[in-house]
């Protein structure tokens, strides 16, 4: 148990002075994390080692974080901010692993989907890679088609990051240099991961010194039925969103922001997932849904698992959601235990600012500039009916 004087994160705005609250008191401003609250008694927090970079990796010790409550375990790695899984419990009050990944340190070294990872320094597609700032162009590595995908060739998912351990979670930061897979600016990154109870929140901030484009997400990969299960088409999704954004085939946004209303894109009352994509003969979702643009915690999407109660509700500070049902997962990866992860055999529910927001200026604002502070949150909450 890390005791609650213990935190030591140097977050921007961070003033977290814990010696004079007693354990037994709440803290409600540690890394900036809006509306977190937690007590001594109710995390665990571990740290062990869980494998060693490559030498042509730059080397390096990866750890692995374990926050623990009465009814969520995380783990979550210094290589990429990687949940690596997250227990949590069914109706029968039984703990299931209901993220994808692997087991060691070698299955996230070789080519995966990003799974558990923060990416960045712009989460999503940017058109042809290119984009310009205060007329200057630039140009990024294309990792995905004609388009660049989650920060290029070597993003946020594929570094190690710098740990701070927290009374009830864990701190990372890293800095990325200007220059970094194209991007303008030095860009310090703050990422925090907290659990309260049933509640995981993650926190994102960042500071830049030169103008530039950012947009963090967690690329969790979620099955409530537990990882490994076949499908998903038992879960129920809904998404608070009156509308979404149409894309290329490429999966650029088009730039038109469409109604939901009369589409299958209406998630607002809850779907069986199966039933509804055979309905509107869709072959799965991988698309922005626009949530309010409030810079307070909203409401974005609720998954739920009928045959083992569990459920998981989405709220964030972001713009956006992405929803992705693991349409190219093609059974050809085996994650934890050895079993193959098959086409949608997960889901993600990725919040973030607007896919290609840095070419279409009607979309929310993705630019930070030297002086502000990048500062995002979404909250996981878990739980079982």
């Amino acid at each position: 148990m890390i005791a609650l004087w213990n935190c030591v994160c140097s977050a921007p705005g961070h003033h977290c002075s814990l010696l004079s609250v007693l354990p037994w008191q709440g803290h409600s401003s540690c890394c900036a994390v809006p509306g977190a609250r937690f007590w001594a008694a109710m995390t665990e927090v571990k740290r062990e080692v869980f494998g060693q970079m490559p030498q042509e990796e730059g080397g390096g010790v990866v750890e692995k974080f374990i926050l623990k409550s009465d009814s969520v375990k995380v783990e979550i790695l210094s290589l990429g901010c990687i949940i690596a899984a997250l227990e949590t419990k069914g109706r029968d009050g039984e703990f299931s692993d209901v993220v994808l990944g692997f087991g060691t340190l070698e299955g996230y070294l070789r080519k995966h989907p990003f799974f558990g990872a923060v990416v960045g320094r712009v989460a999503n597609r940017i058109a042809k890679g290119r984009f310009t700032v205060d007329g200057k162009e630039y140009q990024l590595f294309l990792n995905n088609g004609p388009n660049s995908l989650h920060g290029g060739a070597r993003g946020f998912d594929k570094v190690l990051w710098s740990p701070q351990v927290l009374p009830n979670g864990v701190c990372f930061f890293r800095l990325s240099p200007d220059g970094e897979e194209g991007y303008p600016g030095d860009l310090k990154v703050w990422v925090t991961y907290t659990l309260s109870g049933g509640e995981l929140a993650i926190n994102y901030q960042a500071q830049t010194s030169k103008t530039t484009p950012i947009n963090l997400t967690n690329h969790a990969y979620f099955n409530l039925a537990g990882q490994g299960s076949r499908d998903i088409y038992d879960h129920e999704i809904s998404i608070e969103a009156d509308s979404y954004l149409p894309v290329d085939d490429t999966k650029i946004p088009t730039g038109e922001v469409a109604a939901v209303q009369d589409t299958g894109f209406d998630l607002r009352q809850p779907v069986e997932l199966g039933k509804h994509l055979q309905k509107f003969r869709l072959d799965g979702f991988d698309h922005n849904f626009c949530l309010q643009q409030a810079q307070a915690r909203h409401f974005a999407a609720r998954a739920c698992h009928p045959p083992t109660g569990r459920a998981m509700e989405v709220h964030t500070t972001q713009p956006g959601i992405q929803f992705y049902t693991g349409n190219n997962l093609d059974g050809s990866l085996k994650g934890k235990g050895a079993i193959a992860y098959p086409q949608h055999s997960a889901f993600c529910l990725e919040t973030q600012n607007w896919p290609d927001a840095v070419n279409k200026p009607h979309f929310p604002n993705v630019l930070l500039r030297p002086g502000e502070e990048y500062n995002h949150t979404t909250w996981l909450l878990f739980s079982a009916a």
